[in-house]
């Protein structure tokens, strides 16, 4: 699994952060997204890594700015995760 966190400019309340995420689960397949306005970032949630071109497309249109893309292995935290 990866997350994959995405700076995002023109976000200003949460139905922004609610079009950003829908524009996202519509044209990729994740596990989770969530947004924030007030940070100006999407951390998404995948099986397979994403890469920027992906994430700009699927936010082109919208009227938000996509400003940079991380991408790093995650692992599930918490009481009931698997351990290695």
């Amino acid at each position: 699994m990866y997350q994959t966190t995405v700076r995002i400019d023109g976000m200003m309340c949460g139905m922004c952060e609610s079009h950003v995420n829908d524009a996202i689960r519509t044209k990729m397949t994740v596990k989770k997204v969530s947004s924030s306005h007030k940070k100006g970032e999407t951390v998404i949630i995948s099986e397979n890594e994403l890469s920027a071109a992906m994430i700009t497309a699927a936010l082109d249109g919208s009227g938000y700015t996509v400003m940079s893309v991380t991408c790093e292995p995650y692992e599930k935290k918490g009481f009931f995760r698997k351990n290695k």
